[in-house]
């Protein structure tokens, strides 16, 4: 499997189980995505202030209810192997992405593996095991977070370099030089990870003490 990032802003996500694997997948689009979760029951649990459709599906029902909400992804998070596997195959049949919830390792085309993820917006880095293990996974993504607190401050600060020093028409290999140092500098994380002072004041004192501020 390759990894992609994608865009699901003013995308359609459905998710077929209302259990507390359906609610965490359902959480995890509803960041961007419209989510439509249905299901007989659902648990007590948050999810992500998606759509709940009490409602039984069939796996002769799948074709109508993909027809009717046309997603860009179908979450199969039933604890029915039946309708999890109609799920799967009337999605791939109509090139609709699918994520089974009930199946790990090999994966046929169309799958979808959703990652864990450490995010500080907007560095967004996703471990994946092609979900043979979803705990190592886990445990990767628990031991990356500390490591990547100031990642999406850096992001910022690095993007306010590079366009303050393409506007000075800074040699493009003197632009790099400087954002390297900057991303390598410790002292500049500690600053950061203060959360203390912006990433565009920081970015005007590099370029202070580098001398390239305009006279």
């Amino acid at each position: 499997m390759i990894p992609l990032l994608h865009d699901f802003e003013g995308e359609t996500v459905l998710v077929v189980g209302g259990g507390r694997v359906g609610a965490r997948k359902a959480r995890r689009f509803a960041r961007e995505a419209r989510v439509v979760v249905v299901s007989p029951d659902f648990a007590e649990a948050d999810f992500g202030g998606a759509e709940r459709v009490r409602a039984a599906m069939e796996p002769a029902d799948v074709g109508d209810w993909l027809d009717r909400l046309d997603p860009m992804l179908v979450v199969a998070a039933t604890d029915d192997g039946d309708l999890n596997a109609a799920i799967e195959e009337t999605a791939r049949d109509r090139g609709v992405l699918v994520n089974r919830t009930d199946q790990h390792g090999s994966r046929d085309r169309g799958s979808v593996v959703v990652p864990a993820t450490v995010r500080d917006d907007p560095v967004v880095v996703s471990i994946s095991t092609g979900g043979a293990s979803p705990a190592l996974s886990k445990y990767l993504r628990e031991r990356l977070e500390d490591e990547l607190a100031g990642a999406g401050a850096m992001a910022e600060l690095t993007g306010h370099l590079r366009d303050e020093l393409q506007s000075r028409g800074v040699d493009p290999a003197d632009r790099r030089a400087v954002v390297r140092d900057v991303v390598r500098e410790d002292d500049v994380w500690t600053v950061l990870r203060t959360g203390n002072t912006k990433p565009r004041q920081i970015a005007r004192e590099v370029l202070r003490d580098r001398a390239l501020t305009e006279k």
